[in-house]
C-alpha cells in the first residue's frame, strides 16, 4: 500500500498530505481549486522549511516529500490508482456523501476508503458506497504534523482486515492510533466540544470574560490552550455544526449550543480563519476583542 489520494487540500488535507509524502508514500492531493492546490503545496514547503531550521530534516529530504506529491482538480483522475483514499473535505455531511459516490465509483475495488470527519457516521458514509467493509475513519488532530494521535472509528460493517490495517499505516506515518466506536462525535469531540460550549455558556452568563475562562484552564487546569482560543483555532462554525451533530445524535439537551455560539457564526465570525472569534486576529496576533457580548 503505497498510493496515497487525499481528498480536500485545506488545513487538514494539506497537513495530511504532508505526513504521508514525509513518510515515503506516493500522495495524490485533490481539490476542485487549483488555487487551494497552490496554497497547499506553499504551506507544505513551508512547514517543511520550518523543520529544516528546527534540524529535524534536511534540503534533501524536504525535496523528496515534496516531489511524493501530485496535483489534481477531480477525483477520477487523482483516485485511480488509490490504495488508500483519505477524504479531508469541509464537515458538511451531505458533501462528504457526495464525494464517498464518486470515489467509490472511480477508486480501485481494493482500495480502502477513509473519512478524516471529526463527528460524521462512519456507517452513513460507507452506506453510499459498495465496499461498505473497506471504509473506515482517519480522524487526525490539527496541525496535522505535529499532533500524535490518529482517532480510528470503525463503522458498522467496516472489516477486522481493513481496521488492523490502518492501524499498522497510523503508526508508519510515527503516529498512534487509538479506536473508538462509531457514536456521535467518536470519543474525542463528544469530550472535547462539550466543554468549549460550555466555557461559551459561561461567557455568555457572565460569569467570567474570554481571558479569565481560558486563563482558569491553563494555568489551572495545564491546558496548552483555554477552550475559547481552540474554538477560534478550529472554527466556530466547526464547533458548531459538530454541537449539532451530538445533539440530532443523542436527542439530550446538553448537547444543545450556545446561543452566543450561534449569534457569531450566523455573523460571520468564525474564529481565526475569518479574522475575529473572541480574539482578533487581523494583525496578525491574538488580541481580545472588545464587545459588549463578552464579560
Amino acid at each position: 500500500m503505497k498510493n496515497i489520494s487525499v481528498i480536500g487540500a485545506g488545513t487538514m488535507g494539506n497537513g495530511i498530505a504532508h505526513v504521508f509524502a514525509m513518510s515515503d508514500y506516493t500522495v495524490s492531493l485533490i481539490d476542485i481549486s487549483q488555487e487551494a492546490l497552490d496554497r497547499a503545496i506553499a504551506t507544505i514547503g513551508k512547514n517543511l522549511d520550518r523543520m529544516i531550521k528546527k534540524e529535524i530534516i534536511d534540503e534533501n529530504k524536504k525535496n523528496k516529500t515534496l516531489s511524493n506529491i501530485t496535483t489534481y482538480t477531480d477525483i477520477p483522475s487523482g483516485v485511480s490508482s488509490a490504495d488508500l483514499v483519505v477524504e479531508a473535505a469541509t464537515e458538511n455531511e451531505d458533501i462528504k456523501l457526495k464525494i464517498f459516490k464518486q470515489i467509490d465509483e472511480a477508486a480501485p475495488a481494493k482500495a480502502i476508503l477513509a473519512s478524516n470527519t471529526s463527528s460524521i457516521s462512519i456507517t452513513k458514509i460507507a452506506s453510499v458506497t459498495s465496499r461498505p467493509e473497506q471504509v473506515i475513519g482517519m480522524h487526525f488532530m490539527n496541525p496535522v504534523p505535529v499532533m500524535k494521535l490518529i482517532e480510528i472509528i470503525r463503522g458498522y460493517s467496516t472489516s477486522q482486515e481493513v481496521t488492523d490495517r490502518i492501524m499498522e499505516i497510523s503508526s508508519d506515518l510515527g503516529k498512534i492510533p487509538l479506536e473508538v466506536k462509531d457514536f456521535p462525535g467518536f470519543a474525542a469531540n463528544r469530550i472535547l466540544i462539550p466543554m468549549i460550549n460550555e466555557a461559551i455558556i459561561v461567557l455568555n452568563e457572565g460569569v467570567a470574560g474570554v481571558r479569565e475562562i481560558d486563563g482558569v484552564m491553563k494555568l489551572g487546569m495545564a491546558h496548552p490552550m483555554g477552550p475559547l482560543q481552540l474554538a477560534d483555532f478550529v472554527g466556530l462554525d466547526v464547533v458548531l455544526a459538530i454541537c449539532n451533530v451530538l445533539y440530532e445524535g443523542f436527542g439530550n439537551p446538553k448537547y444543545a449550543p450556545s446561543p452566543l455560539l450561534v449569534n457569531m457564526v450566523t455573523a460571520g465570525k468564525l474564529g481565526k480563519k475569518s479574522g475575529e472569534g473572541f480574539y482578533d486576529y487581523s494583525h496578525g496576533t491574538k488580541e481580545l476583542v472588545v464587545s459588549s457580548s463578552f464579560a
